[in-house]
């Protein structure tokens, strides 16, 4: 057996901890599949007087000083998260021929290509399957698999936070505030949730996949965000009417024109395979050329879910350093236009509160058409006779979102229209 290969650790949270507890419980068996005993070597944290008996690592292996850990290590671990430090110890890492592997999506999301170009000019690992979906062999699928293939478009729930609080409004008819409350006590939700309910965490992860899909640089600021926040219990209840539920989706686009990513609160019908995806469980659905469709499933967050991610990466990266060999690089070489949301094709879901009165209807119908859109279809709900106002709900036909954007402006500006109540993307209708 090949001798020790040194593992740096950055950070030691709940998954810190789970990687740092398995490098000692597993250690035979982690050091059969990579060819070498795998040796921490330290453990890079802010404060080494805190107590973390959970993590299994001897107090003299913890440290402050990041940097001289990482320069002298084979193998860098970094689960810290945020921009910095952790992009300029990745760097630092890498500068001395570690491989780095990490689950920081939003340091991927931000400013990926350029520790790509710093691990491929050393010619060293950089894997980073924990940063998607946690558990869920995904990223290495869309970078190894489906190489060969072409990948058209790629759809799913990617933040396990928001799946578990807009699944419990499905289920249960309770307000968002409420569930999110309960989310945070039972540790679906940190305290600030601001990352997870606004979606950005989910924007990074979805710069990441159509990154990979489509062969082409995508940052998080080329991703459209929209959060759960706005969601009511009266769309959950739309929704349903319609044989619909609410999921914050990520979706990434092949067209003729470029690709495009977005995340948003999405109408799907429950005969959809991600409508019944529950809890806090991820699920993204691939469709490709070649392989048709296909879906990935399983525990998107937690500790030992991104843990089992992490090792997986470990024992790859570590493998390349005993036999030899490299993990795949950055393929970028497409270099399609990234489009900006007003071009996406989608289709709408919008309740309208209107006067109750004759020639609504067309006066509303002619504001679609105005903007070239059709309407695919149209119900009237329960009559509010003591205000003089009916409720329309219309769901459109695919169309640019500049021009539904356009068309929900104009609906708000007709005399009668007392509200647009709701607005929301549709899928796979």
């Amino acid at each position: 057996m090949a001798k020790p290969l040194r593992v740096a650790l950055l950070g030691c949270g709940v998954v810190g901890s789970a990687v740092a507890r398995q490098l000692t419980d597993d250690a035979a068996d982690l050091a059969a599949r990579v060819g070498a005993p795998l040796e921490l070597i330290g453990v890079a944290v802010r404060d080494v007087t805190k107590p973390r008996p959970e993590s299994g690592v001897p107090p003299e292996l913890f440290t402050t000083d990041a940097e001289s850990l990482v320069s002298n290590a084979d193998l860098v671990v970094e689960l810290m998260g945020g921009l910095e430090p952790a992009r300029t110890l990745l760097l630092r890492a890498i500068e001395h021929g570690a491989a780095v592997i990490t689950a920081n999506k939003a340091l991927l999301g931000a400013d990926g290509p350029r520790l790509y170009a710093a691990a491929d000019a050393r010619n060293v690992d950089l894997s980073f399957e924990a940063s998607v979906a946690g558990a869920i062999p995904l990223l290495r699928p869309l970078r190894e698999s489906l190489a060969g293939d072409d990948v058209q478009r790629v759809m799913g729930i990617v933040n396990g936070t928001t799946n578990y609080i807009l699944d419990k409004m499905d289920r249960t008819g309770a307000a968002l505030p409420d569930v999110l409350a309960e989310a945070q006590e039972l540790g679906y939700a940190e305290a600030d949730p601001t990352a997870d309910v606004e979606g950005h965490d989910a924007q990074a992860k979805a710069a990441i996949l159509a990154s990979l899909a489509f062969h082409t640089r995508v940052s998080s600021d080329d991703v459209h965000c929209e959060g759960i926040m706005g969601i009511t219990d009266a769309d959950i209840r739309d929704a349903r009417k319609i044989g619909c539920v609410v999921k914050l989706l990520a979706i990434c686009e092949r067209t003729p024109d470029g690709v495009s990513a977005r995340v948003h609160p999405t109408l799907v019908p429950r005969s959809h395979p991600l409508a019944s995806v529950h809890d806090a469980f991820n699920a993204v659905f691939l469709e490709t050329a070649l392989a048709g469709e296909l879906m990935f499933y399983g525990k998107g967050a937690g500790a030992a879910p991104t843990a089992s991610a992490v090792l997986g990466d470990l024992v790859q990266a570590g493998r390349h350093r005993v036999v030899g060999g490299h993990g795949p690089r950055e393929s970028a070489y497409a270099e399609l236009p990234v489009l900006p949301i007003a071009r996406t094709q989608t289709s709408y879901f919008i309740r309208l509160d209107v006067l109750d009165r004759p020639g609504v209807l067309a006066r509303v119908a002619n504001v679609f058409g105005a903007h070239d859109v059709s309407i695919e279809s149209m119900r009237q709900g329960v009559r509010r006779s003591e205000e003089g106002l009916a409720i329309l709900q219309l769901v459109t036909n695919q169309a640019a979102d500049e021009s539904l954007v356009a068309t929900v402006e104009e609906l708000r500006k007709l005399d009668d229209v007392h509200e647009v109540s709701s607005v929301l993307r549709v899928e796979g209708m």
